[in-house]
């Protein structure tokens, strides 16, 4: 599994790639904003959540040739059947740009990892009219910056900083959010910080559940879809255990539970398939996930 400071570094370069563009992006094939071009279900039933890549599974390919091969990679993840990408970096493209690639692949934005900083201050009103014009209204943080993440009392400071930024945001129909790693649920005075910053955090502030990395911190995402139910309008789905060749549907994650609350409590419109493990082309192992994953779904 890729180390915590590796992954601080490489998230850390690819969202000061996406500043120029008010930090990042994603698209999946839905309607403008993901929920109203949901599957149709049959009558009784619920909408399936739609499914979308999160494209630092494949960082690699999408950098190459100065981001150039954006094109390819977009065009292959429509082809495997994911409805949607979400971004962790926008490799230099301007947003008109990344709309019209999107569309022309039948591809929309599902959500985007971008730093708390293009948030806050005079960045907020660019990263809004960035993913406004891309049709994304999920501007996720993925990592919280040090000076909040020291105690009980750090988190609780963050949950208001967030609180203040989801307000913001309501007015345009967006919202702000964090996604886990296994620091998150190593306990602190009885609880664990994810669970201290979701109890003082507003629903408007997406719960972007890891699955992988919850199980890596020896979480409960069953128990955590549970306790704050409406919350995961995003789910990571990243698989647990196995090999390094091991992807979304081989490992001990407990998908159809997952599932179940995703389509019921959980209040989840999209399902986002997360990768990082090098034992395999990404792409190939992006490709699998969405079959097995596909296939959890038509059995659960």
């Amino acid at each position: 599994m890729t180390s915590r400071k590796e992954m601080r570094q490489t998230r850390r370069e690819l969202l000061k790639m996406s500043a120029a563009g008010a930090a990042g992006l994603c698209v999946g094939k839905l309607g403008l904003f993901g929920a109203e071009a949901l599957a149709v279900a049959p009558a009784g039933k619920k909408k399936e959540p739609g499914l979308g890549l999160q494209l630092y599974s494949v960082r690699g390919e999408c950098g190459k040739d100065k981001g150039k091969n954006l094109v390819k990679v977009i065009e292959a993840v429509a082809k495997m059947g994911y409805d949607a990408v979400e971004f962790a970096g926008t490799y230099g493209w301007k947003a008109k740009d990344l709309k019209k690639l999107l569309g022309d692949n039948g591809l929309k934005c599902c959500g985007t990892h971008t730093g708390l900083g293009t948030l806050q201050g005079d960045n907020l009103k660019r990263t809004v009219e960035f993913h406004k014009t891309i049709g994304n209204k999920y501007l996720i943080v993925p990592g919280m910056p040090r000076k909040y993440t020291k105690d009980a009392a750090g988190w609780k400071e963050a949950a208001k900083v967030f609180n203040e930024i989801a307000e913001k945001l309501k007015p345009e129909g967006m919202f702000t959010g964090y996604h886990n790693h296994s620091h998150e649920f190593k306990k602190i005075d009885g609880t664990t910080p994810w669970e201290i910053f979701f109890d003082n955090t507003v629903k408007e502030v997406v719960m972007q559940l890891d699955t992988g990395n919850c199980m890596g911190g020896r979480g409960d995402p069953v128990a955590m879809l549970k306790k704050y139910p409406g919350r995961a309008r995003t789910l990571h789905l990243k698989e647990f255990g196995g090999d390094a060749k091991t992807v979304v549907g081989e490992g001990t994650c407990p998908w159809k539970e997952i599932v179940q609350l995703a389509r019921t409590t959980a209040g989840t419109e999209w399902y986002i398939i997360e990768h990082e493990r090098r034992g395999q082309s990404p792409i190939e192992a992006v490709r699998k996930c969405c079959v097995n994953f596909k296939k959890i779904l038509a059995e659960t």
